[in-house]
């Protein structure tokens, strides 16, 4: 029997997906633009955390989003109804969007005169965990009605986070949720993570969240918080 050589080539898939998101990373810090990719299963309340983020903010940054759906552009509508910069991207089926088509969706909807833009990614807590978009921070939101549970169901997504938002928390009362333990099941997969319970609907815990969100913006572009 004739002799070969076998050669095993390990290269990871998401190699080059991540080479990607350094460079437009680069693109964004030069601009000045910080990058934000929200993340979290349908329904949790992204677009609604959104709006209200958007009316607290809109004063003292200038805002864009970008709505990244299978179909559709509700959502897209109802942030420019806020007033800020929007835009909607469609996946083509995908379930996630990867560095490429964030630059690809940046270059059309246009960054130099923003200084925040939020991604909010496909609705699923599995595939947008698993690909790096090039966004400067990454946050997720889990709702109160999908139970505390999650982190230990999809640890990437946790793990990949920066930011947590506990959303829904004005229906506590009527769901078996427990806060605490939601908490250290997210510092088990992340203890990085910061965890800030809010309520879209009320407006509960959105003034830790918006500070959040001005010091990092204003830590990534170097221009001073506004207050």
């Amino acid at each position: 029997m004739k002799e070969f050589k076998v050669i095993e080539v390990k290269r990871s898939i998401f190699e080059d997906n991540d080479a990607d998101a350094a460079r437009l990373r680069q693109t964004l810090k030069k601009q000045k633009t910080f990058l934000l990719n929200l993340m979290s299963s349908p329904g949790a309340g992204k677009t609604s955390t959104l709006k209200r983020t958007i009316s607290m903010l809109k004063d003292e940054m200038r805002i864009g989003v970008m709505e990244a759906d299978i179909d559709s552009d509700v959502d897209a509508q109802t942030i420019s109804e806020t007033g800020a910069k929007a835009i909607q991207i469609h996946t083509g089926g995908m379930c996630h969007l990867d560095a490429d088509m964030t630059r690809q969706g940046l270059l059309e909807f246009g960054t130099e005169d923003l200084d925040l833009v939020v991604l909010e990614n496909v609705g699923n807590l599995v595939c947008p965990a698993e690909f790096d978009t090039g966004a400067c921070k990454n946050a997720m939101i889990l709702s109160v009605p999908e139970g505390e549970d999650k982190p230990l169901k999809y640890p990437l997504m946790f793990s990949v986070c920066d930011v947590v938002l506990i959303n829904k928390t004005d229906v506590l009362p009527y769901f078996d949720f427990d806060m605490e333990k939601c908490r250290e099941y997210i510092k088990e997969r992340n203890p990085k993570a910061k965890v800030i319970p809010i309520s879209a609907k009320t407006g509960e815990g959105f003034a830790e969240w918006t500070d959040w969100l001005r010091r990092e913006t204003a830590d990534w572009t170097g221009k001073e918080k506004q207050k």
